[in-house]
């Protein structure tokens, strides 16, 4: 397969009109997914950028990941009684449940989806 480039002029140059490809839409989740497997798994790493498919990858598991912390959040938050009722009464006390609710979800996520 024969790819046809086309050009322009800029100056006395020819310019070959080149588009990057889509930078991968991934945050914190698909960040840390693939720094673990360019350390630890490179031969899985090399092959899924081989294939192309490291990238889409990437962004399912920060999607995947985004959307299990916000579900684990509310689950936790909601079976230890932390409510906007407690948030008006007790800023503090609520500050203090929702991070430590924040910090074990985000442990499970590591755990179960970018370090598996």
């Amino acid at each position: 397969m024969m790819l046809e480039l086309t050009y322009h002029w800029e100056g006395d140059y020819l310019i070959p009109d080149l588009e990057p490809p889509e930078a991968p839409k991934i945050g914190k989740y698909g960040t840390l997914r693939h720094k673990y497997l360019r350390n630890n798994h490179r031969g899985i790493f090399d092959g899924m950028l081989l294939e192309g498919s490291l990238n889409p990858h990437l962004e399912q598991i920060d999607r995947q990941a985004n959307e299990m912390m916000e579900r684990l959040t509310a689950q936790m938050a909601q079976a230890e009684g932390v409510t906007e009722q407690l948030k008006a009464q007790d800023q503090m006390a609520w500050v203090a449940a929702m991070n430590s609710i924040k910090n074990r979800a985000e442990e499970i996520v590591l755990h179960d989806l970018i370090f598996a």
